[in-house]
């Protein structure tokens, strides 16, 4: 029963009639088609159906349409992806077969292009298969049905044969083929194909489209192949937005974000007539990330404001992943706290941004919140959720999330997800459980999880499974110096001199070297960067002789070098001088000469902080009254007073 009041009530007299409101929309009617009309009238009216999304009355009309045109077909199709129905798709697929439009080239693409959407890749191959005059069309719309299915390597060996029969690309076919190199596993043989299909480009004289070109540097930046992207985006003829994000983004995912910054300064100098859009400021927000640079990341947030980006979820989640890596984890929480809409990505931001900072328990209240809140998580969601437990030592927890991942949320792990796992039991000295789950895995372990094996053992000195965990890392990434380094590391701990000897040995006789430390820090709003061998830097001297002037003071009060770290056997006084180099070290001694009273120092490393650097910033934390965050490649280390938020354990 309703029940409602109204300021004035007028009683209306028994005999009263209503008359009907007017509908606003016009009735749902049902249309038939007029026997006595042409059959281009009843075409238009099923097209015309269709425009207006109303798929089910132009089927029925279909059905009594004994001559559909090709153009209405064309629209049938659309509006079944539209409307995401596999079975009308299928049904418009027959009639079209029955009415003769089986060979028809122009129909096939929309065919393709339609099953493409749909998820029914087989249907797609299916429809190619049987289409006997194949135009570049119908290989195109093949090619990137297939891209976008991650198929890339069936598409290169289509593309292959098709070369074969003599069908020319068009700039159509160039972008997707290039974009088949990435969809699948990045492998070095695709790399290559890439660059056969780039040297196609330059020989058809393709090299000046410029999304051909953009899509060019993308496929060198998802190999890391800075270099060969940087040089084809300074030889582009023409650049538009797409093609300095796609470089700007290149940097940022590649561990150039000083160079990413550099770039999007140009760009707003150089192209006053380009306006960077949402993805742009995405990376350059990521790069200021990575660099801890919060006055830069500042401006950046500004500049968004003014352009009206600040709606855009993917510049709001980068956001707050951008403040919280700079050390301003309550300004990230801040900014996802005003979001009005969030989708899983916002909610993945937040709870890696705790986990770095080492709260893991606030970053599992984050992911149960996010599932209270009817958020699915994602992969990724898992990935921060089992890195936060990692870094705050939380072992039961993490088992029982990456339990939960295939049982409640039906997701089966990756080797991202056993990578996590093995990363939180090996930090806990559990090594052998860790070695354990790998033992079972029903994938192949690949390097990420044999290498964050090799990472516990470094920190627990575990000279038998590092050996394990080695041989297969150098078999599966025969090039990545680093791992060659920490099992000398492990060797020099265990003092096991001979086999340091032997590791350098092999690292030089493969024409490798070991990539230096290099740490960040931004002061007044430029960023510095410094390396352990790095004599660029005009107050260099300076800093060394503050650095050992603080060491000889620090030593009165406690500090004593931890020299294991050196993979030399020399004596401990030479040990000192060269730790005393870390980059680290130089980037908090340039802190404190140029910041002022009550600035915090905030500084990126590249690698893993060594033993030796978190023991002396803990010191000078204390011994000069400093506010120091330091962001290694794990997590953040917050040190004041004297002490560390990780508590020691990273």
């Amino acid at each position: 029963m309703w029940a409602f009041q109204s300021p004035k009530t007028t009683l209306l007299p028994s005999h009263a009639t209503f008359l009907p409101r007017p509908s606003l929309k016009p009735p749902i009617c049902s249309i038939a088609l007029n026997p006595t009309a042409s059959t281009a009238d009843n075409n238009k009216l099923i097209q015309s159906l269709c425009k207006q999304g109303n798929l089910t009355q132009a089927l029925k009309l279909l059905s009594h349409e004994p001559n559909p045109t090709q153009h209405t077909y064309e629209l049938l199709l659309l509006s079944c992806s539209h409307q995401n129905s596999l079975l009308d798709a299928q049904r418009v697929h027959r009639h079209l077969l029955e009415n003769g439009f089986d060979q028809d080239p122009f129909l096939a693409t929309k065919l393709i292009n339609m099953y493409s959407f749909l998820d029914s890749i087989d249907n797609a191959r299916k429809v190619f298969d049987k289409t006997q005059n194949r135009t570049i069309y119908v290989y195109n719309a093949l090619f990137r049905a297939l891209s976008l299915a991650g198929h890339g390597e069936e598409v290169l060996n289509m593309y292959r044969g098709m070369n074969s029969i003599g069908i020319p690309s068009d700039r159509f076919t160039y972008t997707y083929v290039l974009k088949a190199c990435v969809a699948s596993e990045f492998l070095v043989s695709l790399l290559n194909k890439g660059k056969e299909i780039h040297a196609h480009i330059l020989r058809h004289g393709y090299d000046g489209y410029v999304h051909i070109m953009t899509t060019l540097v993308d496929m060198y930046a998802k190999f890391g192949c800075v270099s060969n992207a940087s040089c084809v985006f300074n030889q582009m003829p023409v650049k538009n937005v797409v093609s300095w994000s796609a470089m700007i983004a290149c940097y940022a995912k590649n561990g150039k974000a000083f160079e990413a910054l550099e770039l999007f300064r140009e760009l707003m100098l150089e192209s006053q007539d380009l306006c960077p859009n949402s993805v742009t400021m995405v990376s350059v927000l990521q790069a200021c990330a990575a660099l801890a640079a919060l006055e830069q990341g500042r401006l950046i947030h500004g500049y968004i404001l003014r352009k009206g980006l600040d709606s855009i979820l993917p510049v709001i989640s980068a956001l707050v992943t951008m403040y919280a890596r700079c050390g301003k984890l309550e300004l990230g929480q801040r900014v996802f706290d005003q979001m009005d809409k969030r989708d899983v990505v916002s909610w993945n931001s937040l709870i890696s941004s705790y986990g770095v900072h080492g709260f893991g328990k606030k970053a599992i209240g984050i992911f149960e919140e996010m599932t209270y809140n009817g958020v699915e998580p994602s992969p990724i969601s898992f990935v921060s959720v089992l890195g936060a437990c990692s870094h705050a030592g939380l072992v039961d927890e993490g088992k029982m999330l990456f339990k939960s991942m295939h049982v409640a949320h039906g997701i089966c792990p990756s080797v991202e997800h056993y990578a996590c796992m093995v990363d939180l039991l090996g930090r806990a000295n559990r090594l052998e459980e860790a070695a354990k789950i790998i033992e079972n895995m029903r994938i192949e372990p690949g390097p990420k999880v044999w290498g964050s094996l090799l990472g516990s053992c470094r920190i627990h000195c575990n000279v038998e499974l590092a050996e394990r965990a080695s041989i297969r890392l150098f078999d599966l990434e025969p090039t990545n110096a680093g791992n060659y380094v920490l099992l000398a590391d492990i060797y020099a701990e265990a003092g096991m001199w001979d086999e340091v000897k032997r590791v350098k040995k092999l690292l030089e006789a493969r024409g490798l070297q070991k990539v230096p430390g290099r740490s960040w820090i931004e002061v007044k709003r430029k960023i510095y960067s410094f390396v352990s061998v790095d004599e660029v830097n005009p107050q260099m001297e300076q800093l060394h002789a503050l650095l050992v002037k603080l060491s000889m003071e620090l030593k009165e009060e406690g500090y004593v070098p931890q020299t294991k770290v050196v993979l030399y056997d020399l004596k401990a006084a030479e040990k000192e001088r060269i730790v005393l180099g870390h980059s680290e070290k130089l980037a908090v001694a340039f802190g404190l000469i140029n910041s002022s009273k009550g600035e915090v120092i905030r500084i990126t490393k590249s690698l893993r902080l060594c033993e030796d650097c978190h023991s002396f910033t803990k010191f000078i934390s204390k011994f000069a009254n400093k506010e120091i965050l330091v962001r290694d490649v794990n997590r953040f280390h917050h040190f004041r007073d004297g002490v560390c938020s990780c508590g020691d354990y990273w």
